[in-house]
């Protein structure tokens, strides 16, 4: 039984080959978290980017302290795609980690099955905008930490209490630079949707 079987309501005539299930995903979190990096590691078409250089102007409203060699930002979202396996297509869209750029949230996360709020240990508070969206949305997610420079600042119980999150809610260490951390990550946020469907 592959991980989406339970997605698939109508079963296909004998012999015929189903295009793979397309389900919409959200990858968020806060200013240079690495949305834009797990996107562009997962992809397996040339991901679609709106990233824009940080002006002066920019740079005196984010905080580049813990991403001194940022020279660009994304401004409305970032989109690609990976098949999981024949049965499903996942389609990821990353938001803008901004609150000034917050409006646009509720068309992207339209429709999506789920979300992957990834975090930077050295700033937890840059993401509590995004926990709490999922949360007053009631869509499933998870929390992954991002290891910049291969660890992080705080354990996972740590993390979870500093984020208030419910025991429901998996808290996972990633790598957005590495294709299979991402991969384990989102299929983590998938199971959360399936586990939905099945209640």
């Amino acid at each position: 039984m592959t991980p989406t079987e339970p997605l698939l309501r109508d079963a296909p005539a004998a012999g015929a080959v189903r295009p793979p299930l397309p389900v919409k995903m959200v990858i968020a979190g806060g200013f240079g978290v690495g949305k834009t990096t797990a996107v562009g590691a997962i992809s397996e078409i040339e991901p679609l980017t709106t990233e824009a250089s940080i002006t002066e102007v920019a740079a005196g409203v984010d905080d580049l302290t813990h991403t001194p060699h940022k020279t660009t930002t994304t401004v409305a979202m970032d989109f690609g795609c990976v098949t999981v396996d024949p049965t499903l297509k996942l389609y990821l869209f990353g938001t803008p980690g901004q609150e000034r750029f917050g409006f646009m949230w509720d068309d992207i996360v339209e429709g999506a099955v789920g979300g992957l709020v990834i975090v930077d240990t050295r700033r937890l508070d840059d993401c509590y905008a995004a926990v709490d969206y999922f949360e007053h949305k009631g869509i499933p997610f998870a929390v992954a930490v991002n290891a910049f420079d291969g660890r992080v600042e705080h354990t996972l119980e740590e993390i979870r209490w500093a984020l208030d999150v419910s025991d429901g809610v998996p808290v996972v260490v990633f790598d957005a630079r590495e294709r299979g951390s991402v991969r384990d990550a989102l299929l983590v946020v998938l199971e959360l949707a399936l586990a939905r469907t099945e209640a």
